[in-house]
């Protein structure tokens, strides 16, 4: 195999906007192999990691059989204009076409007006990764009486000190109380007894032959006694509504007295798979290609805050198609291929059967324009996925993830930015979502990849996240504005993986 040295590869010093820096720099390292120069680099890497400055007729639109796409034969009816008729006229095939970061700002908005399930007690054990539904306020102080914060003794008063010969240990009843000049054994947790003014550490203090025992350094008076209420008293909220419910929001709740937790119900998913091409096992054979989409999508949605419901392959079929959409129960359902006007894309003419409203036709970017969002009878939603598998995911960064974030009640994502280590070749008119691997010293650098065209999953496979390149591209040190993917920051992602 020849190695191509990636044209255009310059360092682009400039801070990112990450917080992780040090661990995107192991993480490309370990799974690229990238060397941490250009001038430096591994001729193999350059070959797996041949980056997305090619040439215009390698990188341009995606292709849309027979050139422009015709108006579908039963469009459903629309609600809004698109925000830049003139800008949308010149995507080719697309003349309704809304520009990227409005289609995401409108299926937004869209969640907000979806339907939502009432909110349930859930018990802590089942509430993790979900949202709470009302305020975390503390059931009782924390602590709830004053403890010992170390193993020593609780000391009454100025030292030297008779010993008691009982121990308080934790959990017990309350101790009887201290008089002036007695100390009593205690563990760490165990409650204090009444009159004490200190806890002395185990190894801050001597017994002599008679039991008495003196201190070997001065006691401060409260030391080491966490007092009750410290943390919290009854009453005060802990959380806010709309928390997301960590490992760290479970154990606060136990401590302060939850058995089960009030959340936001998860948006409920359907997804269904259309095309006669598709295998679900084997090898593809003779013009049939494998499924890639049906074992993508739901983990890809759960992680999103989904609860999927189904999947099912449905082929080609108007009426299953049809009967798949109307009888769904879902808070939204999810179809991937079929959002074109081919003699076998059902979704429209679908959609215009359900008296839907159309709230994104097509949305100008690359890879994944035709993909659309639709309002169905009764305020559920309808998410149309091309396809291809990168633009498949397109669609899902672009319309899916912010309409199920509002549905599920999750506060936003805030943007954050890094520079490109190289060119991007872009779009005359859309943006370009290039699957990027990030790497960094002091500052971070998103390398973009080879393989993101709209039917490839490689460049995915590999990413830390996609790079929203504007149109007319994007020059080296550029910053530009990155979605993260859920798993690229897991501690458990894989490591060598290869472009």
């Amino acid at each position: 195999m020849t190695a191509h040295p990636a044209p255009g590869a310059h360092p682009a010093p400039g801070p990112g906007r990450r917080t992780q820096d040090a661990a995107p720099a192991r993480r490309y390292s370990a799974q690229t192999g990238c060397a941490t120069s250009p001038d430096d680099a591994d001729p193999a890497v350059d070959e797996a990691l041949a980056l997305v400055n090619e040439a215009a007729a390698a990188t341009g639109p995606d292709p849309i059989p027979g050139g422009r796409t015709p108006e579908p034969p039963a469009p459903a009816r629309h609600t809004e204009p698109a925000e830049n008729p003139q800008r949308a006229r010149k995507t080719e095939g697309h003349p309704r076409a809304t520009p990227w970061p409005q289609a995401r700002a409108r299926a937004a908005r869209a969640g907000r007006r979806g339907p939502r399930t009432a909110a349930a007690p859930v018990p802590l054990d089942e509430a993790l990764g979900h949202i709470l539904a009302a305020p975390l306020n503390a059931l009782t102080d924390l602590p709830s009486f004053d403890t010992s914060a170390m193993d020593g003794w609780a000391v009454a008063g100025p030292g030297p000190w008779d010993v008691r010969a009982d121990a308080i240990l934790a959990g017990h009843a309350r101790p009887l109380p201290l008089a002036d000049g007695e100390a009593v054994r205690i563990a760490t947790g165990a409650r204090v007894p009444q009159e004490a003014t200190a806890v002395l550490r185990s190894e801050h203090g001597v017994l002599d032959a008679h039991g008495g025992l003196h201190p070997q350094r001065d006691v401060v008076h409260g030391q080491d006694i966490r007092p009750r209420g410290q943390e919290c008293r009854s009453g005060d909220q802990l959380l806010p509504a709309g928390s997301q419910i960590t490992p760290a929001v479970l154990g606060l709740a136990a401590a302060a007295g939850y058995d089960t937790l009030r959340v936001v119900a998860r948006p409920r998913v359907e997804v269904l798979v259309l095309g006669d091409e598709l295998l679900t096992e084997g090898l593809p054979d003779e013009g049939l290609i494998r499924d890639a989409l049906g074992p993508m999508l739901p983990p890809w949605l759960r992680s999103l805050g989904a609860e999927v419901l189904s999947v099912r392959r449905l082929g080609d079929a108007a009426d299953a198609l049809l009967k798949a959409v109307k009888d769904s129960t879902a808070d939204l359902v999810v179809t991937t291929g079929g959002t074109a006007s081919g003699p076998v894309d059902h979704v429209h003419p679908t959609l215009h059967k359900l008296g839907a409203d159309l709230l994104v036709d097509g949305v100008q970017v690359r890879p994944g324009h035709p993909m659309l969002l639709a309002e169905l009878p009764g305020g559920r939603h309808l998410v149309g996925l091309p396809g291809n598998p990168l633009a498949a995911v397109s669609g899902l960064l672009t319309l899916a993830e912010p309409l199920l974030r509002r549905l599920g009640g999750r506060p936003a994502v805030a943007p954050y930015h890094a520079p490109t280590r190289d060119e991007i070749h872009g779009h005359p008119y859309d943006t370009r979502l290039v699957p990027v691997v990030l790497r960094g010293d002091r500052s971070e650098e998103a390398v973009p990849l080879h393989y993101n065209g709209p039917a490839m999953l490689r460049g995915i496979a590999a990413a830390d996240g996609l790079a929203v390149v504007p149109p007319g591209g994007a020059r080296p040190g550029q910053e530009l504005e990155i979605l993260d993917l859920p798993w690229a920051l897991s501690p458990l992602a894989p490591e060598g993986r290869f472009t």
